[in-house]
């Protein structure tokens, strides 16, 4: 007779858990996230740089908008990994587990980056409204005061863009977006998994805390590589404003030529310090609080 499957929690636990180890990790690294789009806009178009480094950026955030001001957008930040991070790491987790063989054997690489890609990018669709708010209450205390589009919290902003630029402009850079998305899943959830998977069978570290978390940073270092030249079409796309009656950019092509014309090509990785400051900790934090929650329910609900 066939072992019976293991018990495993329901989709709707799976969704939530997700996106409850994402708002968590958020709380943690949100000046991180600010810093990061900040630099990323510095040196727009033929400006000269307003940041020469990551610490200047968070020197000078600190002294002109005081210690509150690092915090700014977290609000969106929180409502971006709800949607955003719920709906990948849910769609993610279940699967996964539909493409883990009878004999408990996971998938192999390829096929963990296929079902990374195919999470975030529905997820970024989903979670889109949340980023384009997130990015422009960031990036508003750089603007001079009149410039300012001063948004009081991410319902507020969801409320006035609808009101003000119309309803698809919650949408705006949803394609660079869900390409950024796939990049980055591909590579946090697929090495992720594969680096857990190597430091398990290296027999050194036993599943716990310190080998999520080194797995998590090795994932973090992979996907701040691979996807920051996408991260700052995303940024810029969903910042940018009409000028007379046209977008600053048309595409996400104009983006990067833009960016390489006027600012170097290493500008593509312009805010790599803070992008992995925040991208590292947040993915060990996400998934040690995953796995923690993960862990917590099949003790106390799963196996009495």
């Amino acid at each position: 007779m066939a072992e019976a499957k293991p018990k495993t929690s329901p989709k709707a636990v799976k969704f939530l858990f997700g996106g409850l180890a994402g708002m968590g990790a958020t709380v943690f690294v949100q000046p991180l996230d600010l810093v990061k789009n900040r630099m990323q806009l510095s040196g727009q178009g033929t400006k000269s740089r307003e940041y020469k480094t990551s610490f200047h950026a968070l020197v000078s955030i600190l002294r002109n908008e005081g210690v509150g001001g690092i915090y700014t957008g977290l609000s969106a930040g929180l409502l971006r990994q709800a949607t955003y991070t719920t709906t990948r790491l849910g769609i993610y987790t279940i699967l996964f587990e539909k493409m883990t063989g009878s004999d408990g054997r996971p998938p192999n690489f390829l096929l963990k980056a296929l079902i990374g890609m195919t999470a975030g990018a529905t997820g970024a669709f989903v979670g889109t409204p949340a980023e384009v708010a997130l990015i422009r209450m960031t990036a508003d205390g750089r603007l001079p005061a009149d410039q300012r589009r001063g948004y009081s919290n991410v319902f507020n902003a969801l409320a006035r863009i609808t009101r003000e630029e119309g309803v698809t402009t919650l949408w705006r850079g949803c394609i660079p977006t869900m390409a950024r998305a796939v990049v980055v899943n591909a590579a946090q959830l697929a090495s992720y998994s594969q680096s857990k998977q190597a430091l398990l069978d290296s027999g050194y570290l036993q599943d716990g805390i310190l080998c999520h978390f080194c797995a998590s940073m090795i994932s973090g270092l992979v996907t701040t590589a691979a996807s920051m030249p996408v991260d700052i079409v995303k940024t810029r796309i969903q910042n940018m404003r009409m000028i007379d009656g046209k977008p600053e950019y048309k595409n996400g092509l104009e983006v990067l030529l833009k960016v390489v014309r006027n600012e170097g090509f290493f500008s593509l990785w312009k805010g790599f310090t803070p992008y992995y400051a925040r991208l590292g900790p947040h993915t060990v934090l996400t998934f040690i609080f995953l796995e923690q929650m993960n862990r917590l329910y099949k003790t106390h609900v799963l196996d009495r």
